[in-house]
């Protein structure tokens, strides 16, 4: 389970009600937060009455949002808390859980500004700094996120959600042992809490020690054996370390729990993959599919989106990569074992798609910095795994100096334009300055940090790049390793360094000399996708064999006939995360017009 469906979880339970609240047997069914759909009928009936007094016009309407919020209806629980401050404007938690409907839409700058008037009328009201702290994780910004999860634990130091939701910022940052201190002392104010095991067991997952991941949720299942969520995050753990027949027990009793939970049957279905029953793989993500529930939320979303590209690969009729199992314990904060790939047989060019032009970048063998031992051979077979599906001219460029990569990048637009799709994947060092990303060529220095724009090349110039191409824009970027440059980078300004250990980076950059993680975030248009091989938070791992693990699942699914492109990287994505238990999510931004499907290979 992502870090960003758990922290979606435990802020929800607590921006909606405290802790007294949902304890209180007595409360009325339009007030409960177990029954939905009751809850609704509820106080539906309740405003059927007419003529209320104001109070109970805020009281119903208030409620029969909360009520549509629970079940994703968040349209309809939007104009329910407009009407509930038509009634009453200085209605704060009415403020407070439109802005968590906004940015369950992803609309985040609405929910701020909720979550702004909220705290504006009762600033001692903890529920607003929660869902604005979360609307800061959902935008990148990770050090504002903290920071209002350190007020509502200045509100309240008695509560454990508040640790529980920053030790998940913690934790995204790549700042574990910070993440591991909020869980500690988020248990020590509630010792049953089965989020926060879960949270500490995900944690350890992160850190590669799935030994101590299974502890926490063995704890979590004692505590509360009637949670679905212990027994999911159990079994995927159980099946991260090829323990199959263990992992498939927890994923029934998760359903047996709470039937229809999408997650369980695609935990399943991922297991009998692994397991090569790819028939009882299939029925599973069908039943996903198929699923009757009216919760749907980010956990639900992640799992159907893989139980459809999973079925898609099936559909293509290529065989499946095999995944081994992920070491217990890592040997390596910043490697995993990877296998040998073997570059695609040519295939008939896909000449619905246009012509097709690529620019690959390798560097490795830098000058100043740490060698690199992947990004040679990353390049190398990404290149002929395009020339393989029929791409019209592929660039391979290895070990680019500045005037070389400035040179093919040029070339490559005036290519562009005369191309449908144009291509650039980079394997090497990576950095972000100041909300900008910059590739680090072989031949730079970065003894200062004003050194940074004229040495390095910055991604906003891969970018243009493709900008000609007629139909598709696609930048390929595993470029997440730690910047070798920060303990040497002297600084002279007020600029800030970060390194580039995360998708699209989300969080602020950090001082030069610091640890940070993230690429900086971009922002895409038209027909492009940006697909970074590691989230924030995240080292996208080098491979102990030739390649990494992110082009080692591209060149394993690219190939891959009639699975349309955004379920290809979905693929990518599931691959990278499994073979990493979860360390590694490659992130994807940008989308495609519904007007025409993309195709590597079609037939």
């Amino acid at each position: 389970m992502s870090l960003q469906k758990i922290i979606a979880t435990s802020a929800l339970l607590l921006f909606i009600a405290p802790a007294a609240a949902l304890t209180d047997k007595d409360k009325s069914d339009c007030e409960q937060q177990t029954n939905p759909s009751l809850k609704v009928a509820t106080c539906t009936r309740i405003l059927a009455g007419g003529n209320l007094p104001k109070d109970l016009q805020v009281f119903g309407h208030y409620h029969r949002g909360l009520g549509l919020l629970l079940q994703d209806k968040l349209d309809d629980a939007i104009v329910e808390f407009n009407k509930a401050l038509e009634a009453d404007s200085s209605h704060a938690r009415s403020y407070n859980s439109r802005g968590n409907a906004w940015r369950h839409k992803g609309e985040l700058d609405l929910a701020i500004a909720d979550f702004n008037e909220a705290i504006r009328l009762d600033p001692n009201f903890s529920f607003p700094y929660n869902g604005r702290a979360a609307a800061f994780h959902d935008k990148g910004d990770l050090d504002r996120a903290i920071a209002d999860f350190t007020e509502v634990i200045r509100l309240d130091p008695t509560l454990a959600a508040p640790y529980n939701n920053r030790a998940i910022v913690w934790r995204d940052k790549g700042e574990f042992d910070r993440a591991l201190e909020d869980t500690n002392e988020a248990l020590r104010r509630d010792p049953k809490n089965v989020v926060v095991y879960s949270t500490r067991g995900e944690i350890w997952r992160m850190k590669g020690d799935l030994d101590r991941a299974l502890a926490d949720q063995d704890a979590a299942i004692r505590l509360d054996s009637q949670s679905p969520l212990p027994f999911l995050t159990r079994g995927d753990t159980h099946r991260y370390r090829g323990e199959f027949s263990l992992a498939i027990a927890d994923y029934d009793q998760a359903l047996r729990v709470s039937p229809n939970y999408i997650p369980a049957y695609v935990g399943r279905g991922l297991t009998f993959e692994k397991q090569g029953d790819l028939a009882r793989a299939k029925a599973e993500y069908i039943k996903a599919l198929n699923a009757r529930t009216e919760f749907r939320g980010d956990v639900a979303a992640s799992s159907l989106a893989t139980a459809r590209a999973r079925l898609a690969a099936f559909e293509s009729g290529a065989p499946q990569p095999v995944i081994p199992a992920a070491p217990t314990r890592v040997t390596s904060p910043d490697s995993i074992p990877t296998p040998p790939v073997t570059v695609p047989a040519p295939v008939a060019a896909a000449t619905a798609q246009g012509r097709r032009i690529a620019l690959v970048i390798g560097n490795a063998a830098y000058r100043n910095a740490r060698v690199l031992t992947n990004p040679e051979h990353d390049a190398e077979v990404v290149a002929a795994s395009l020339r393989a599906v029929g791409f019209d001219a592929v660039t391979l460029i290895e070990d680019g100096t500045r005037d070389k990569m400035i040179s093919a990048l040029r070339a490559f637009a005036s290519d562009a334009e005369r191309a449908d799709w144009a291509v650039v994947y980079y394997s090497g060092h990576g950095m972000e300055v100041f909300g900008t990303n910059y590739l680090i060529p072989v031949d730079a220095k970065l003894a200062l940090d004003r050194d940074v724009q004229p040495e390095t090349v910055a991604l906003d110039q891969v970018m243009t790049s493709v900008e000609g191409a007629k139909k598709l824009k696609l930048i390929l970027i595993d470029a997440c390793r730690t910047n070798p440059f920060l303990a040497q980078m002297r600084r002279t300004s007020s600029l800030e360094v970060g390194v580039a250990t995360g998708p699209a980076a989300r969080g602020a950059p950090a001082a030069v000399g610091s640890d940070h993680g993230g690429l900086g975030a971009i922002k895409v248009s038209g027909a492009t996708l940006v697909v970074y091989a590691a989230k924030h938070g995240q080292t996208a791992l080098d491979g102990q064999g030739n390649n990494s693990p992110f082009a080692v699942a591209l060149v394993q699914r690219i190939a891959t006939p009639n699975v349309e492109i955004n379920k290809l990287f979905r693929l990518v994505r599931d691959d990278v995360y499994e073979a990493t238990a979860g360390r590694q999510e490659p992130y994807t931004y940008g989308s495609l017009p519904g007007r025409e499907d993309f195709f590597f290979v079609q037939k």
